[in-house]
């Protein structure tokens, strides 16, 4: 059966923010083909009674790391790469289950997991992996401890390893093209100090302009762009004065910095639930003490960067950045959130801006006739109440992905 009939249900427009009472909306193989306020009639089509119900576009989650199965990432980088790819299975099925059909996965992932999802070999959301990012030697991407003697770093092989690690003009410009050689859709770097890595400061830039600068360069003649890990709004300014497009954290941002990303008309990805799962779990979970001891000095100021943002028109895209057993707690970003810029804005980042982000407006983060069937139907309304779109898919009566029904009550 290739047509599938949704009866009757409230459709959500993020991008309008309007609720349309009892639409019909009709899906032909992986695609949308009509959305309809008047009730339509499809022989042979499987009809799914959705009244009362949400219809809305798919989650997505602009920053993930499907592969880290453990906290600790310099531990995770030293498992076998059959192991590491095994472990990512329960973690992106679940990920689909909470209705997250499309992920950008910020470090790891590469092509052949984003195949195996693509044909249907496993189940999880539609990945766009970065591959390795790029690090500079000691930075965030380096999680080799101090010594004496830095021995080669096995990050560039490792499945488990989220980074590499590269310096220099030429060296970057390879790592860029040998990432994009093997499938990324977007180059990731380091741009400032992490919460993570044993040795590189928040507060530290990373990376030359001159390297930043031959990243993007190799990014925009591959037809895509760079995002980048950077903290403070010194980090920010810089990373986005040299062309890139996407700021992941952000936590330290300042006015002036808000100021260059609307001019340059970047996004940010926030990510403030890591930090809660991280303060709550990350020691027990095995993260170094040093990296626990920095948590504090970047949660609250992520809650008080998405006032930042907003005041200034920078959109914000939404993000987790868990590792390990913290992958559960994915969706409770949407509960710190809301809080702050209530429910319609944080659905949005979820959907209409997350595809703004991915480059797949129109595709993704939308229910309209040519758009993909990532779809998602929920008991009730998340525009009133947010927490139908929290824990593990318990409120959503529906998960369709590309015009599968990945589950259905």
């Amino acid at each position: 059966m290739t047509k599938i009939l949704l009866k009757g249900g409230n459709v959500l427009d993020p991008a309008l923010g309007s609720l349309f009472p009892r639409h019909d909306v009709l899906i032909e193989k992986d695609r949308i083909i009509d959305v309809s306020a008047t009730p339509l009639d499809v022989p042979g089509a499987r009809v799914i009674d959705v009244a009362g119900k949400t219809v809305m576009p798919g989650l997505i989650d602009c920053h993930v790391h499907v592969l880290a199965s453990l906290a600790n990432l310099g531990l995770n980088a030293l498992q076998p790469g059959s192991l590491t790819s095994i472990r990512a299975l329960p973690i992106v099925e679940a990920m689909l289950n909470r209705g997250f059909t499309s992920v950008r996965d910020a470090g790891g992932a590469d092509w052949g997991l984003a195949q195996a999802i693509a044909i249907g070999l496993v189940p999880g959301p539609r990945i766009f992996p970065s591959g390795k990012a790029l690090s500079q030697t000691g930075g965030h991407g380096d999680f080799r401890p101090r010594s004496d003697v830095l021995e080669p770093c096995s990050c560039a092989f490792r499945a488990g390893a989220i980074a590499r690690v590269a310096d220099g003009v030429d060296a970057v410009r390879l790592a860029a093209r040998e990432e994009l050689q093997k499938g990324a859709t977007q180059i990731k770097i380091m741009a400032s100090g992490g919460v993570a890595s044993p040795t590189d400061p928040i507060g530290n830039t990373q990376y030359s302009e001159d390297e930043i600068r031959a990243i993007v360069a190799e990014a925009e003649a591959a037809q895509t762009y760079v995002m980048a890990h950077a903290y403070t709004g010194r980090a920010i300014s810089r990373a986005v004065r040299c062309g890139v497009r996407t700021i992941e954290h952000g936590n330290l941002v300042d006015a002036d910095a808000a100021r260059v990303m609307r001019e340059h008309g970047a996004f940010v990805v926030p990510t403030l639930v890591t930090y809660d799962s991280l303060a709550r779990d990350g020691a027990r979970l095995g993260l170094p003490p040093d990296s626990v001891a920095k948590i504090e000095s970047v949660r609250q100021a992520g809650r008080d960067s998405l006032r930042i943002y907003a005041e200034h028109g920078v959109q914000m895209g939404f993000g987790s950045d868990l590792l390990g057993e913290m992958h559960q707690d994915q969706s409770t970003e949407f509960l710190i959130r809301a809080e702050i810029l209530g429910n319609l804005e944080t659905i949005r980042s979820a959907t209409s801006i997350a595809a703004a982000i991915l480059q797949r407006e129109g595709e993704l983060g939308t229910v309209r006739a040519g758009a993909l069937a990532d779809l998602i139907v929920v008991d009730g309304n998340p525009l009133q109440d947010i927490t139908l779109l929290t824990g593990q898919g318990e409120h959503l009566s529906l998960v369709m992905q590309s015009g599968h029904i990945h589950r259905s009550r």
